[in-house]
């Protein structure tokens, strides 16, 4: 255990060290600039309403001042709370490198009673209009700025798009005209076409993706559009639009259109999908390509603020998508690739019952699989969420084991605001996925001991995985099973990067083989300690008071 003194003085040195992208030394000692590959990436996730509240004046908003059942109303949170804690480094501690936060569209303007209390739209997916912020969570001042920001820090910025189902029908919020939605039957699970041809839930209109006939504006938009000033100026945009991609002005390809928009204006990074599953693969296909020109077209406008070449990335959220089907998504009577129809990854609902198995069974799987069948794409891997009922540490009795198998599991790492700090996912009083989506716990950051003492370990440990593209998107390979030891390697054109990783080790001095990371003689240096060693006939001996050493080479 680490006495308080070597705690504070750990965290402070953390504190003030900001990462940037760094070069490493290849097999041959040439040094490239560590490259950002979206396949290791680690990635936080984080609800907006929920987060960081930076801005108390835009606390209520078109009347919302319904008494809501517990957490299910407005928290506070904004886009300027995000941006507070950019500013403040507290990503860049953690190691972060992308930042996907729920959707902050326009949401219904009532609340619904689902039998659960009084709910608002605060998660962001009961969308009301596309193409406005909802100022509960900014502008798109604000916008810009975040995304600015970010990038300045070497941060990427995922938005969450839906294009499957508006918000509820209130006594306010009036459902969208039959031709857009379908307000019926609800979905039962069965086959493709009652997984995407219903409605997720009683109340919930669901977009008629699959339409192929031609619809106009719902009135109410064209009514709001006009008293906000715009009309004149969206209405061009779409006929530019339409007469470019020569879609039919459909459903989906409205809300394509309105979702691309903000790849062209702001220069976002990427965007998560939701409900991937409950619309016919082709819209994703389409979206994917309306992304990509969008990406382009932001660069081309954009030059000097072009962070790299990558590609714009997109993540589907198919439910119970498992890493162990490979490519494929069975509805029972329908196979679908989604790789091939508009996305480059995946979120994986296997990891948290993976990551009850030991690291050399974890490891070893997810590095043949990515490095096999899913060569080129990735999944997302998380251990809870904000609709998982069932997340690996529902308790929080596991923070430190949690964050180690996360984040040195090959795959995208998927941080969940308040995994770092063992913030409470059982809450008294509320029901349903609502105990999952409490305010951040900044006070128990600021003064409890053991918190900071576990968000210490998720920082060392995102720190060495965003320094280290090996870590996340590299070669496993196993050097020793007691102790488990194992080595990362990834190559990229001229780049090249290996790391040794050992686990469960004893406290104190401890042997390290490191098989053929590195060569007899190389200076390495532990960054969970900052012990600095040499490779002698293959090994390397650390002196720390930890159960965990990650090898790099010392720069």
């Amino acid at each position: 255990m680490m006495n308080r003194k070597i705690i504070v003085s750990l965290f402070v040195l953390l504190a003030t060290t900001f990462v940037v992208a760094q070069g490493k030394k290849d097999s041959k000692g040439k040094t490239e600039k560590t490259p950002f590959v979206w396949e290791g990436a680690n990635l936080y996730f984080l609800l907006t309403d929920r987060f960081n509240n930076g801005d108390k004046s835009n606390d209520i908003n078109f009347n919302r001042t319904k008494v809501p059942g517990k957490l299910r109303g407005f928290e506070g949170g904004d886009l300027k709370g995000i941006i507070q804690k950019i500013d403040e480094g507290y990503f860049t501690k953690l190691g972060i490198n992308v930042i996907w936060f729920t959707p902050v569209v326009e949401q219904i303007h009532d609340a619904t009673d689902e039998g659960t209390g009084v709910s608002y739209g605060f998660h962001g997916y009961w969308t009301r209009d596309w193409t406005a912020l909802d100022p509960n969570f900014g502008t798109k001042k604000d916008l810009a700025e975040l995304v600015k920001k970010a990038h300045a820090k070497g941060i990427r910025i995922m938005l969450d798009g839906v294009i499957n189902h508006t918000g509820p029908v209130t006594p306010i919020d009036t459902v969208w005209p039959e031709d857009w939605v379908r307000t019926g039957p609800n979905c039962l699970y069965k086959n493709f076409e009652n997984t995407t041809a219903c409605t997720l839930v009683a109340g919930l209109s669901d977009v008629k993706t699959e339409s192929k006939v031609e619809v106009a504006l719902p009135p109410f938009l064209i009514e709001k559009w006009k008293a906000e000033g715009r009309y004149d100026k969206e209405m061009a945009s779409l006929d530019a639009f339409f007469k470019r991609t020569g879609y039919p002005r459909t459903p989906k390809y409205y809300i394509i259109k309105w979702l691309t928009d903000y790849i062209t204006e702001f220069g976002i990074d990427g965007y998560r999908a939701d409900t991937v599953k409950h619309t016919d693969e082709s819209v994703w296909a389409d979206f994917k390509t309306q992304c990509d020109y969008s990406f382009a077209q932001w660069k081309k406008n954009n030059p000097t603020k072009v962070l790299d070449n990558n590609p714009f990335y997109t993540i589907a959220e198919v439910y119970n998508y498992n890493i162990s089907n490979g490519k494929i998504y069975d509805f029972g009577d329908k196979k679908v690739n989604y790789y091939e129809n508009g996305f480059t990854g995946m979120i994986n609902f296997e990891f948290k019952s993976d990551a009850q198995k030991d690291y050399a069974s974890l490891f070893s799987k997810y590095s043949v699989l990515l490095n096999g069948q899913l060569k080129g794409n990735s999944v997302l891997n998380y251990l809870s969420s904000h609709d998982d009922g069932g997340p690996f540490d529902a308790k929080r009795t596991k923070t430190i084991e949690s964050g180690t198998k996360l984040l040195l599991t090959p795959g995208i790492s998927q941080v969940y605001y308040g995994d770092e700090s063992a913030r409470s996912l059982v809450v008294e009083g509320t029901q349903g996925d609502a105990t999952l989506r409490s305010f951040m716990n900044w006070d128990a950051i600021n003064t409890n001991a053991e918190t900071q003492k576990t968000l210490l370990h998720w920082q060392k440990l995102g720190q060495f995985r965003v320094n280290h593209p090996s870590v996340g998107a590299g070669v496993n390979t196993e050097i020793s099973t007691k102790p488990y030891v194992c080595s990362r390697t990834f190559t990229k054109g001229k780049y090249y990067d290996t790391v040794v990783i050992g686990l469960d080790l004893i406290i104190g001095k401890k042997e390290i083989p490191v098989g053929s990371a590195f060569n007899e003689g190389a200076k390495v240096k532990d960054a969970y300690s900052g012990v600095i060693g040499t490779v002698l006939n293959g090994k390397v001996i650390v002196d720390s008071e930890f159960d965990i050493v990650l090898l790099e080479l010392k720069k």
